[in-house]
């Protein structure tokens, strides 16, 4: 049984920074692509970070620059440092996994719809 869990998030203030951590289970995280992807309150759920087998990594434009996303495969966790926090950055965050290698991980964030597997989400408030 495939489990995702993250965890990291609360709240900060703007400029701050903050380090999600999804821990997996039943799942070896470097043997298929995962994302970080985010969801604000009325919001469709939006890709944020993703990293291939290879070690790929790609970024939204809205936080290029400011996150991070990389992997320990002997912890089997992975990480998504997040500097430079601003209030739009405020959502649930959530990790996720692919179950093929035929999910393109490789150009491109994946879109959700690509992905199996999925963690409970940790929430990111960023005000002042």
């Amino acid at each position: 049984q495939v489990q995702l869990v993250e965890s990291g998030g609360g709240s900060v203030q703007p400029g701050g920074s903050l380090r999600l951590s999804c821990a997996a289970s039943g799942y070896f995280i470097s043997n298929y692509c995962m994302g970080w992807f985010r969801q604000a309150p009325g919001k469709e759920r939006e890709g944020v970070a993703s990293i291939s087998t290879g070690g790929t990594t790609f970024y939204s434009g809205s936080v290029k620059g400011r996150f991070i996303i990389s992997r320990d495969k002997g912890k089997n966790t992975l990480y998504l440092r997040m500097n430079s926090l601003n209030p739009e950055d405020t959502a649930m965050y959530y990790c996720a996994a692919a179950n093929s290698t035929y999910v393109d991980c490789t150009s491109r964030i994946p879109d959700p719809t690509d992905l199996a597997y999925w963690g409970q989400g940790t929430q990111v408030t960023v005000s002042s």
